[in-house]
């Protein structure tokens, strides 16, 4: 039997769930304030995407094998749901509805577009390999010896939330395989039939993900999309402007 995605759940037990799929590096507590908000008026289930969080580690980091985690979650979960997908885990999502359409009601994509990027994180996984746990007792041990190859102090903070103390210092992210996987985890599958449900595509006005030139992309396989962008935004949108972002996707959801 497959393995079930690590669940988060907030809000009512009934109505049809929202599902939030959380993009490279991510998990579904780096969404607790986002969830607990769109949990007043839904039931939402943040999930951890495999080989992140508390989710199970595989070999394989397809988009095909991601959309399937998340079907078994809604199939779980009452068999149609609204999904929401940032970055890796938009891309997820999409590939879902595409490949899935009955399972998904409404789609909202947080700042990624159905196309391969050429974004380079090779070295963000060479730099958490490189870590020698051996040292690290708490978090500052980690961060010290991430200073040189990732000067962000808001980046180095993001991924040592994926850094797990208890019974020795190791990092809950499935490295090996995200490492060996990243030309899949940049490419997008090719799809022929679209997804003719409601969606919404976010972007940061910052950001470099989403950008005009992916507009053809988008519509081709997204005929009802609307785009619109969140201000003072770059890729982590949701965590600069929570405000503006919840307020988009209820007005979305209804």
């Amino acid at each position: 039997m497959a393995e079930m995605l690590q669940t988060t759940h907030h809000g009512p037990a009934t109505g049809i769930p929202l599902i939030i799929a959380p993009g490279l590096y991510g998990s579904a507590r780096n969404w607790n304030v986002i969830a607990k908000r769109l949990a007043e008026k839904r039931p939402v289930i943040a999930v951890d995407m495999r080989n992140h969080g508390n989710s199970f580690h595989a070999d394989s980091h397809s988009y095909a094998d991601m959309a399937n985690d998340l079907a078994r979650v809604i199939a779980a979960n009452g068999g149609r749901a609204d999904v929401l997908g940032h970055s890796m885990g938009g891309k997820a999502a999409m590939v879902l509805a595409l490949s899935r359409p009955d399972l998904v009601r409404k789609l909202v994509v947080a700042d990624i577009a159905p196309v391969p990027y050429t974004h380079e994180h090779s070295d963000k996984i060479a730099a958490m390999q490189n870590v020698d746990l051996s040292r690290v007792t708490r978090r500052r041990d980690a961060d010290e010896q991430l200073q040189d190859a990732i000067p962000d102090p808001q980046l180095r903070a993001f991924l040592l939330q994926s850094l797990a103390l208890e019974g020795g210092a190791h990092w809950k992210l499935n490295l090996d395989t995200l490492g060996a996987e990243m030309p899949e985890i940049m490419g997008f599958p090719a799809f022929d039939t679209p997804f003719n449900g409601p969606t919404l595509f976010l972007r940061g006005a910052n950001s470099t993900y989403l950008l005009p030139e992916h507009e053809t992309a988008i519509r081709a396989l997204f005929p009802q999309a609307r785009i619109e962008t969140i201000d003072n935004a770059g890729h982590w949108l949701h965590a600069e402007q929570p405000r503006a972002f919840v307020a988009a996707v209820d007005g979305f959801l209804g």
